[in-house]
């Protein structure tokens, strides 16, 4: 059954309702992970990591929504895409503790260098180290922090490296 959400939902800001999101993990040769660095002006994580990604817009399918979200974030379109996550979690601070968020997240391994992506969105999207993720270096989203180490220590991730 396909999900999605009304114009009046989507209208009202994500914190104050249950929102829909599609997301991607691409691994490059290395290993590492794309991710992007939020600026000031983004409505949520302001000036934190994040995976690429946004929210599922009215009438729109989940799989057309993630490669809308890729092109206009990175420039870039990818095949060979495996929903490796699918759940309701909190993906962000809500009004209340009775929202949450379906959050879908599409990886692929990809033979792809930071010079690939053409920045529309944020401060920069680029290939990060998992050593540099799982030290803790970086100020990650809510998001980010919550499924980045799930999906390194994966079999989905051990079958891209």
């Amino acid at each position: 059954m396909t999900q999605t959400h009304t114009q009046t939902e989507a209208q009202e800001r994500c914190e104050e309702r249950n929102c829909l999101l599609a997301s991607v993990l691409l691994v490059d040769r290395r290993g590492w992970l794309l991710l992007q660095e939020r600026d000031e002006q983004a409505p949520v994580a302001p000036n934190q990591w994040g995976i690429v990604g946004g929210h599922v817009e009215p009438g729109e399918e989940w799989e057309a929504a993630l490669h809308r979200e890729l092109r206009e974030e990175t420039g870039i379109d990818v095949d060979g895409l495996e929903l490796w996550f699918d759940e309701v979690v909190q993906h962000s601070p809500k009004v209340s503790t009775h929202l949450a968020d379906h959050w879908k997240i599409w990886a692929a391994q990809v033979d792809l260098t930071d010079d690939d992506i053409t920045l529309g969105e944020g401060r920069q999207i680029v290939f990060v180290d998992p050593a540099t993720i799982l030290e803790g270096s970086l100020d990650m989203s809510r998001g980010a922090d919550y499924v980045l180490p799930r999906f390194l220590e994966s079999d989905a991730y051990r079958r891209m490296t």
